[in-house]
């Protein structure tokens, strides 16, 4: 579970169960069923109007990168690139092939098959570019998914609170339960507003912030795959990706290094 997010979904709901019980409410009545169905239900319909069924089929693992994902670690994949050049400047790129079963990044993996198999250093480049395209093109439509839920929700919420008054200004004959009954066609409101900025939205904001990191890796591996084809020294190779990284991570890199 990533504690990120965990704790932030946990302080955001605590935040507002708590203001809830502190001016002397109960959180019993924040509880409406025609409210869900129609914020909840509404949203989820919207959302699926906009998006192909094939892009929809991702929502439970997009879910799941949210809330248990981890973030590709630069540093190790910098330290195997630094590896291959070693092994390639002393048995040459072939003998990098044995190593290839070991590694557990399709994209690493592709790329050094392709300098294995004695692709252009430009075709290379192009192939891997055309792939980290279409990796950012998912990353976003999955973000999109999220973001399209947090704009329709307060929409909904809204909906759901003109239908309760409706009925309200239906019944204004019965004036024991008009306070009431205002209180809960406002509850549609609360649940629109609150699911778009405590949970579809800042997913969105998760997901986002994983496929930079993501992508920064990839444009890493990307560089140090054709620094190893070109034979670069592997120190050179380890100062050139280093620049990818922010100050704090490229000194953990070099002590990291020195202790190997």
């Amino acid at each position: 579970m990533d504690l990120a997010t965990s704790l932030g979904l946990g302080l955001a709901i605590f935040s507002l169960a708590a203001s809830v019980v502190i001016e002397g409410g109960h959180l019993g009545s924040l509880f409406s069923v025609p409210a869900s169905i129609i914020v909840f239900g509404g949203t989820i319909g919207a959302t699926v109007i906009g998006f192909s069924v094939k892009e929809l089929k991702n929502v439970p693992t997009l879910f799941k990168i949210g809330f248990m994902g981890k973030d590709v670690d630069a540093l190790q994949m910098i330290q195997i690139l630094v590896r291959f050049a070693e092994k390639a400047r002393r048995e040459g790129l072939l003998a990098l092939e044995d190593d290839l079963g070991a590694v557990d990044n399709d994209f690493l993996k592709k790329g050094m098959q392709l300098v294995i198999d004695g692709t252009d250093a430009e075709l290379v480049r192009n192939i891997l570019e055309t792939e980290l395209n279409f990796i950012q093109e998912r990353h976003d439509k999955g973000a999109a998914i999220f973001e399209a839920a947090g704009g329709f929700a307060p929409t909904m919420g809204i909906i759901g609170t003109v239908m309760g008054l409706v009925h309200v200004l239906g019944n204004l004959n019965d004036t024991d339960s008009l306070g009431p009954a205002i209180a809960t066609a406002f509850i549609a409101t609360l649940y629109g507003v609150a699911s778009a900025n405590v949970l579809f939205l800042p997913l969105a904001a998760k997901l986002k912030n994983r496929s930079a990191n993501e992508i920064l890796v990839y444009e890493v591996t990307l560089e140090g795959i054709l620094s190893v084809q070109s034979g670069d020294n592997p120190r050179i190779v380890e100062e050139k990706l280093k620049a990818f990284l922010a100050p704090e991570l490229r000194k953990n890199k070099l002590q990291a290094g020195g202790g190997e």
